[in-house]
């Protein structure tokens, strides 16, 4: 049998803050579904528009109100603590954060050597790759994206936020959160800022489907 496969939207940081318990490293995630202890559970999170996949192991059960209790793996610890960066503020408030639906030539460094694809998306923080082998999840990312305008591509690091497969019932691909220093952010912001103008006048020629 597979995982248990929940999703869960938080409207806020404060949110994440109560559902977490860092004495334990376990999370409370509200359900309805009889989901039994010791199963293995996969929650796709987003925490107001930062999306990451959790597992874990069903450790308990509560009633009032109903959910479930999980464990989370010590794999998920990067996650866990850029997340828990991003609730304190350390990081760009998301929801502040539009993706635009642009479609990019990316090539990047696949298990089986360099792989090409496109964009679905790209904000200021990271982007999506459509691909049918992501890399796992914290795996860090060397890209080179292709921006209409400028000579050489953007030459980008990052990290693996989450992850879809074929069997989710979507276009598999990979969430990638950047890696930059303050000058490499200043360019990219002034690059998805134009990004964005283009694609509100119509004037970028790629739009993601």
């Amino acid at each position: 049998m597979g995982a248990v496969r929940l999703d869960l939207r938080l409207g806020s940081h404060s949110e994440w803050i109560k559902i977490f318990d860092p004495r334990d490293w376990t999370i409370f995630v509200p359900c309805t579904e009889d989901v039994e202890n010791g199963a293995s559970l996969r929650l796709d999170l987003d925490v107001g528009g930062w999306l990451v996949t959790l597992r874990g192991t069903v450790v308990g059960t509560r009633r009032d109100p109903a959910g479930v209790v999980v464990a989370l793996g010590g794999s998920e610890r990067d996650k866990i603590n850029y997340l828990n960066g991003y609730v304190r503020g350390g990081l760009l408030d998301l929801r502040k954060k539009r993706r635009l639906p642009i479609r990019l030539s990316v090539t990047y460094g696949a298990v089986e050597g360099p792989a090409t694809t496109f964009t679905k998306d790209i904000n200021e923080e990271g982007l999506f790759l459509f691909t049918e082998n992501p890399l796992p999840e914290t795996s860090q990312i060397h890209m080179l994206v292709t921006v209409p305008g400028h000579a050489q591509p953007l030459s980008l690091v990052g990290k693996v936020s989450h992850t879809i497969i074929s069997e989710d019932e979507e276009p598999p691909g990979m969430g990638v959160v950047f890696e930059m220093d303050a000058a490499q952010r200043e360019a990219v912001i002034a690059i998805i800022e134009k990004l964005e103008s283009q694609l509100r006048d119509g004037d970028h020629p790629e739009h993601a489907d």
